[in-house]
């Protein structure tokens, strides 16, 4: 993963003042967020997909159909970006201007590639059922996944070339219940 100052420079948040620059920080949200975004483009047509995801520390992974339009738009076009969140606190105020919420976001900017080696496709599904049931063990709670499942499957691993952060929180004490609480 790059080191801040994360290029290119579309990739450094516009409040720097909220920018995270803690790696370990960017990569705890991409490891433990639960959904991530893929966006992906055909011609000037974006769209976005909600995926399950797995960072192995160097690499997000996804898997999609065979067929669809997520395959396709890479295939025609690699450049992607991927996003997860996390929500805090709502920030009630005086003014409708004011209101806000506490947050914290890491956008990664890369190319997609199709993953055709056997071996890491069967490790990064593995790394997707170990991420969502670890608890689950192959072999001794689920049959392990087999060579004609992972055949059928298309596996996507997003190369990082940049990653930003950003994150808002308001102090401890701001009251957050009820109408106006935060003005007595």
């Amino acid at each position: 993963m790059p080191n801040p100052p994360f290029p290119p420079e579309f990739a450094t948040p516009r409040r720097t003042d909220r920018q995270i620059t803690d790696e370990a920080d960017l990569r705890r949200m991409l490891t433990t967020a639960e959904v991530g975004f893929l966006a992906t483009a055909f011609n000037d047509q974006p769209f976005l997909n909600s995926n399950l995801f797995w960072y192995d520390g160097e690499r997000l992974y996804l898997h999609t159909a065979k067929k669809g339009r997520t395959r396709d738009n890479i295939e025609a076009n690699p450049k992607v970006c991927f996003t997860v969140a996390e929500r805090g606190r709502f920030l009630p105020a005086k003014t409708a201007l004011e209101f806000s919420v506490e947050y914290a976001g890491v956008m990664v900017f890369g190319q997609a590639v199709i993953v055709t080696d056997e071996a890491e496709k069967i490790r990064a599904l593995q790394g997707l059922l170990d991420k969502y049931f670890s608890h689950l063990k192959a072999g001794r709670d689920y049959r392990p996944i087999t060579p004609a499942e992972v055949a059928r499957t298309t596996v996507i691993a997003v190369q990082i070339e940049a990653i930003s952060g950003k994150r808002k929180v308001a102090d401890p004490g701001f009251p957050t219940e009820g109408p106006y609480a935060a003005f007595d």
